[in-house]
């Protein structure tokens, strides 16, 4: 330990794994099973850099009162931690989909799920190689 401490390193963080992620989104959706469908993830295939990857989701949805998506979460499995954000959302925002840029760690699988008022989930997966890892 002194040795380590006298390099100046930092430990790092173990990084998430497949079992991580299933967890987590068993957590975040309630157990609810996740169908194939309604969401659409859009992601590089190749990240040149990891520290700032584009990503849009977009969930098909009416956005009634009765009909919406409640939240969206995005999880990687070769990341520090495997939930990278999670948006709530409500009937008012008219439309499920965002865009934003993540980081991430290493070439892995990164996973949306939207979770519907009514406690169903949909998810989409897709592989994303990293060049150079952001985290």
């Amino acid at each position: 330990l002194l040795a380590f401490a006298a390099v100046g390193g930092t430990a790092r963080q173990a990084d998430a794994t497949p079992a991580d992620v299933a967890d987590a989104i068993k957590k975040l959706t309630n157990n609810a099973a996740i169908k194939a469908g309604k969401v659409t993830l859009e992601l590089p295939e190749i990240a040149e850099n990891g520290a700032t990857v584009p990503l849009t989701v977009k969930v098909e949805s009416p956005m009634t009162d009765k009909d919406h998506v409640s939240a969206i979460h995005i999880f990687a499995e070769g990341n520090p931690r495997p939930v990278v954000l999670s948006v709530k959302i409500g009937a008012r925002a008219g439309k499920a989909e965002f865009a934003v840029r993540i980081r991430l760690a290493q070439s892995q699988n990164v996973q949306a799920v939207a979770v519907m008022a009514d406690g169903q989930a949909f998810g989409a997966k897709k592989e994303v190689k990293v060049t150079a890892g952001g985290c």
